[in-house]
Order: structure tokens, then C-alpha cells, then sequence
């Protein structure tokens, strides 16, 4: 498969010279409609590409094999889409790191672009060194998927706790060491990371930006990668659904940064999709979870996330969210009630999550589905609009409403 990596490579190349030499050549703003548009061109190229990765191994072509998972057209197209899917949503995180970054350091925003690009051409690099140590590691030792998932439940442990909203660059240690061998000039000179100031070269504010931007994608690839290993161990679609999902993370950054996300749920999406990919590959050797069934519980998790932000979003009140400072904490403070809602999430979400993955089971997935939705329904109206539609459709929908849950559909007769 030599050929198709390079040309892989070349294609990826190729798409960068055009965006920064050609498209790009100039600092500006982007505006929000052309942000969202290059979103739309990334996605596509992604989809297209999954097409070309069915033919590709379903008629083994360019020296594609089954290898040791087996793959057929279908199976591959389905393992790359959910692993692109996993870091888009993962990396939309690090945007927010992004962001907190450029507003430390005031960079004017037609200057963003270019630390972006520069940033994300380095993570080309780095992604494909990071995961062919981490497809070797687990082809070797079978015990590092143990370790893998370990890190990923961790990461997801620690979310609803992480402290953040701000950037010091002076703990950094990427930017000490630079530091330590450069001058650092605090005046911006254009788009320059250096220039020459007294007969010698200093660092602008910009260099230290990106320095500090490649040193959290570093971070985040730490646990993005075991996430997406945790899905195949096949190196080809592991590394072209990640480079395919970060290419686009520069106009994705632009368009959120311009139309304010309302995602509050974000950091809880997230907890519980690294948490159920951590233990899904510790049980990798003792229970075959189908990728289909890892790509409906993601859907699921995300869609429930996104349902949830809208409902809980009031007076169209435009608020940033920003996940590492605020977490699970922004869910607890929405109503008075914040601690028995976060439980009620938790506890919903997870019965609704188990639903899901017995529709693919022999499993009473009819029945546990509708609890999930009533549990989620004694705290939240989306919930609530939801079970209703359902129970008018089907009328033997065979579950109870919770205590108290008839008032709720009294007292509040206009839903979402």
C-alpha cells in the first residue's frame, strides 16, 4: 500500500499549499458564511473519501488487504466514519483552547489563520508518528489496550472536574524552553513568528501562540488517538480519518468562534463518549462490541447533547461555553435543582445509551428505551416533548411515568 500512502500524502500536501498560497495568501478575517463553507468542502472531501475507502477494500484495491481485522468494503467505510466522526467531535474541545489562547495574547484575527495552518501542517506530522507508535504498541502487547482504556475513562473522569478559563504561558513547558533559548518580543510584527531586533533574532507574540497551540494538540492527541484505536488498529484509516477530521478544524474554528456555540452539554458528550470507548477497549478481548453499534451510541450521545443544550437554553441568551472551565458545573447551575438534574442526566442517559445497543440484541430494547426517556423526562422538557410523541403514537408504550411526572406534563403544557 506504499502508493496509496504517498499519494495520500501528496493529496494532503497539496490541499495545504492551495489553502495558505493560494486561498489564503493574504492575512484577512474570514467571514463567517466563507468559514462555514470550507467546513462544508471538508466534510464532503471526508465523505468522498469513505466511498473511495469501500471500493478500496472491498475489491482490495492499491494492495489493500483484509489484514487482521477482516475488513471488508463496508466494515472499513463503517470503522472510518466512526473514527472520524470520534476526533471531530473530540477536537471541537481544542477549538476552545484556541480561542482562550488567541484572546490571552490578542491576536487579531486575520492573523489566526496563519498559526492555524502552521499548527496543523506540524500535527500531520506528528499524528502519523503518534499512531504508528500506538498500533505497534498494541500489536505487540496486548496488555496496552488495558492501558489505553485505563487513560481514556481517566481523561473522562477528570472532565467534570478540570479547572481552566485561562492560559499561562509561563507553565507551559514548551514555551519555557523557547524562552530559554530566544528573546520574546511582546510587540506583534505582522504575521512574523521572528524577527531581528538589535542585530539579533526574537520571538514574536504569534510564535509563542502557536507554540502553545501545537503543545495542546499534542495534549489532545495523547487521548484522541487511543479513542480511535480503541475503533480499528487498521494504520491507513486511522490516520486518514484523523488528518481528514483535524483539516477542517481551522474553518470550523473560525465559524465557532464567530457564531458563539450554545453546546453547554459539550463536556458531558464528551465524558461519556470517551468513557464508553475506554471500556469498550478494555473488553476488547472479552466482548466484540460491532462498530455499528459504536457508532449509534455516539450519534446518540452527541444528538442527546445537542437536544439538551437547546432545551436548556433561555431568553436567547447567547452565551460562550467554554468546556475545560466549565463542565459539568454549567449543567449544575442551569436551575436550583442542578445536583438532581446532573443524576438524573447521568442515570437517564445511560438506561437510553443501553436501550440503543439492545436494538441490536435479542434485548427488550422497546421497553428500556422508553424508561430511559422517562427518567430523563422527570428533569428535562425535551425529554418530556419526546415521551409524548412517543406514547401518541404508540399507545401501548409499555412503560410507567415516574412519580410526580403526570403534574410536570400538566404544569407545563408547552414544550419545546
Amino acid at each position: 500500500m506504499t502508493g496509496i500512502w504517498i499519494g495520500f500524502v501528496v493529496m494532503v500536501l497539496f490541499l495545504l499549499a492551495l489553502d495558505l498560497g493560494v486561498i489564503h495568501r493574504k492575512s484577512r478575517e474570514m467571514p463567517v458564511k466563507e468559514a462555514l463553507a470550507w467546513v462544508a468542502f471538508w466534510v464532503v472531501l471526508a465523505l468522498a473519501f469513505n466511498v473511495f475507502i469501500y471500493f478500496m477494500y472491498e475489491y482490495q484495491l492499491f494492495g489493500a488487504t483484509p489484514l487482521m481485522e477482516g475488513h471488508s468494503g463496508r466494515k472499513a467505510a463503517f470503522k472510518f466514519f466512526t473514527s472520524y466522526l470520534v476526533e471531530k467531535s473530540l477536537s471541537v474541545d481544542n477549538i476552545f483552547v484556541f480561542l482562550l489562547i488567541f484572546q490571552y495574547f490578542q491576536v487579531p484575527l486575520k492573523y489566526q489563520h496563519r498559526v492555524l495552518f502552521w499548527g496543523i501542517l506540524l500535527a500531520v506530522v506528528l499524528r502519523g508518528v503518534m499512531i504508528g507508535l500506538g498500533v505497534t504498541l498494541l500489536n505487540r502487547f496486548d496488555w496496552m489496550f488495558y492501558v489505553f482504556g485505563g487513560l481514556l475513562i481517566i481523561t473522562a473522569a477528570r472532565m467534570p472536574l478540570s479547572e481552566g478559563g485561562s492560559i499561562d504561558p509561563d507553565r507551559n513547558l514548551f514555551v519555557r524552553a523557547v524562552r530559554a533559548m530566544i528573546p520574546v518580543t511582546m510587540q506583534f510584527q505582522k504575521e512574523r513568528f521572528f524577527v531581528r531586533q538589535d542585530g539579533r533574532w526574537v520571538a514574536t507574540p504569534l510564535f509563542i501562540a502557536h507554540i502553545l497551540v501545537e503543545s495542546s494538540d499534542v495534549v489532545f492527541a495523547v487521548h484522541s488517538i487511543p479513542a480511535i484505536l480503541s475503533i480499528t488498529q487498521d494504520t491507513f484509516l486511522v490516520y486518514t480519518s484523523n488528518i481528514f477530521a483535524i483539516l477542517g478544524l481551522r474553518s470550523m474554528y473560525f465559524a465557532v468562534e464567530a457564531a458563539v456555540v450554545r453546546f453547554r452539554y459539550l463536556n458531558i458528550c464528551l465524558m461519556f463518549i470517551l468513557g464508553f470507548i475506554g471500556i469498550k477497549m478494555i473488553l476488547t478481548h472479552h466482548i466484540h462490541i460491532p462498530v455499528e453499534v459504536s457508532l449509534a451510541v455516539i450519534v446518540g450521545i452527541l444528538s442527546l447533547g445537542a437536544l439538551a443544550s437547546y432545551a436548556d437554553t433561555r431568553g436567547g441568551e447567547t452565551r460562550m461555553f467554554i468546556p475545560i472551565s466549565e463542565g459539568v458545573r454549567t449543567v449544575a447551575r442551569l436551575t436550583q435543582q442542578g445536583g438532581r438534574r446532573l443524576v438524573v442526566f447521568v442515570v437517564g442517559v445511560t438506561v437510553l445509551l443501553f436501550g440503543v445497543v439492545l436494538i441490536f440484541t435479542p434485548g427488550p430494547a422497546l421497553v428500556v428505551i422508553p424508561a430511559g426517556l422517562a427518567i430523563l423526562a422527570m428533569e428535562f422538557a425535551w425529554a418530556r416533548w419526546l415521551l409524548k410523541k412517543i406514547k401518541k403514537r404508540f399507545k401501548d408504550l409499555p412503560v410507567n411515568l415516574p412519580p410526580g411526572l403526570k403534574e410536570k406534563f400538566k404544569n407545563n403544557p408547552r414544550e419545546p
